[in-house]
């Protein structure tokens, strides 16, 4: 993968500003919070997933307490997250899975985070990366977007990145290569007007829109 290794030093050391719900999901260090957080993120911008996020955890922090909470006091405390009725069910609902059948222990494999309702590859390797610590590589639309308009890859979607960095990525990158790479579409390599003049790793892409 050329000139990845360059690439990845420059952006670390641009250290652009990251959004607060990065920020936090950095911060947790714990399997069962990055899991429901991520939840909440999907197909939900970064403004309005943090508060949410806040909000959801001030009536519960782990499994059990999750499990004895009120739908509907979740459903208005994440509003307006996307689709927030049925993050809500989904929520409490792996919770009680956790709480009670698993010994309050999130999965820590692909295969059985999956497993969940609500729960795809993107969540799953999240959980593992940021919770876990465990080597795996998080692609959602800005690490799909941005490894293709370097033109570092052809893809088509970003099940196919992902299953094809983890074959030409190195291994050393895998736990913060999302964190870079969406840092890095939210400031600058942005899906509709990317701000090339203003991009520290230009020289490097062949900006394939």
């Amino acid at each position: 993968m050329d000139n990845i290794d360059k690439i990845v030093t420059i952006l670390k050391k641009a250290k652009q500003p990251q959004s607060d719900f990065v920020k936090l999901m950095e911060e947790f260090k714990n399997p069962y919070l990055v899991l429901i957080a991520c939840i909440l993120s999907l197909r939900t911008n970064d403004k309005t997933t943090y508060p949410a996020t806040l909000r959801m955890l001030k009536l519960a922090k782990t499994p059990r307490q999750m499990s004895n909470v009120n739908v509907k006091d979740l459903e208005k405390a994440i509003y307006p997250v996307g689709f927030y009725k049925n993050k809500a069910k989904q929520i409490i609902e792996l919770s009680k899975i956790i709480a009670n059948d698993l010994n309050g222990k999130v999965p820590d494999t692909i295969d059985d985070l999956c497993k969940f309702n609500g729960v795809g590859r993107k969540t799953a390797n999240l959980v593992l990366a940021k919770g876990y610590g465990i080597p795996a590589i998080c692609v959602d639309v800005h690490v799909h977007r941005i490894f293709n308009r370097l033109g570092l890859l052809t893809t088509k979607n970003p099940e196919e990145t992902e299953f094809t960095l983890r074959e030409q990525l190195p291994k050393k990158y895998w736990l913060d290569i999302n964190t870079i790479m969406v840092t890095h579409g939210q400031n600058v390599c942005k899906p509709i007007k990317p701000l090339c003049e203003q991009c520290p790793i230009s020289q490097y892409c062949k900006k394939i829109i």
